[in-house]
């Protein structure tokens, strides 16, 4: 019986070891391994991208609704906008995915031009479009954003949904806080943008959470032409070319 007892004192004190101490110890080595495998991937996803897109020429960013369809206006404004951007010599890059993604990769390859896809991996997997030319699959966000910043003279903002916002707003707070060089933010619509305008300067400005010329930073516009005339107008008018994403001073050209 006395052993009986003992066996049962030595498991009792066993499993509290390995409640308390063995099994959070493994949990921790294991989340440190995953951590670290995510970095590399992280690191793959970024050089791989950067390899792609370093030698594009000047390029444009088109976002919107991936549920917009072909009958829809906007639709049909993206895939001119992005045909009359590769008629001027411009890359267009999209997310890569259907609705207005779609358009404007569309419109860039019946215009035989550079057509990039961007596309995120996403739980619903969301398929690249057919008229995507170079692709480039992402798993992590903040890095499709990178290469969506990095490489493009000018966003155009098509109607869209949390993702169109969330690529907009982003992109504001990259230019307000000058981690973005000069470059053309454009919302096409204004039937659909407006109210989101005057939201923002009747909240944010009148409770001084912005200061008026800080919405200067938006361009609006319902003509097609405007949105490409005023691109090409910004980029002709600089003295030099410029990268719109701003590197550190120690990330310099010896890097």
């Amino acid at each position: 019986m006395a052993d009986d007892g003992t066996g049962k004192i030595i498991k009792a004190l066993l499993d509290d070891a390995l409640q308390r101490e063995i099994i959070p110890t493994l949990d921790r080595l294991s989340r440190s391994q995953m951590d670290n495998r995510r970095v590399f991937r992280i690191m793959a996803e970024m050089v791989t991208g950067m390899e792609l897109m370093w030698n594009m020429p000047d390029a444009v960013t088109i976002f919107g609704s991936a549920r917009s369809k072909p009958r829809d206006p906007v639709y049909k404004a993206a895939r001119y906008i992005a045909r009359r951007f590769c008629e001027e010599g411009y890359a267009v890059i999209t997310g890569g995915g259907p609705g207005i993604m779609e358009a404007a990769n569309r419109g860039a390859t019946e215009a035989d031009g550079i057509s990039i896809g961007l596309n995120i991996t996403l739980p619903l997997e969301q398929r690249p479009n057919k008229y995507v030319k170079t692709l480039l699959n992402f798993h992590y966000f903040f890095i499709r954003k990178v290469m969506f910043v990095k490489y493009a003279k000018a966003f155009i903002i098509m109607p869209g949904g949390f993702g169109t916002m969330d690529e907009l707003f982003e992109s504001l707070t990259l230019k307000q806080t000058g981690k973005m060089e000069k470059f053309p933010i454009i919302l096409f619509d204004s039937t659909y943008w407006a109210g989101l305008y005057h939201w923002m300067l009747d909240k944010m400005v009148d409770r001084g959470y912005l200061e008026p010329e800080e919405l200067d930073l938006l361009i609006m516009t319902d003509d097609p032409d405007d949105v490409v005339n005023e691109v090409v107008h910004f980029c002709r008018s600089q003295e030099e070319p410029y990268t719109p994403y701003i590197e550190p001073e120690d990330f310099g050209e010896s890097i």
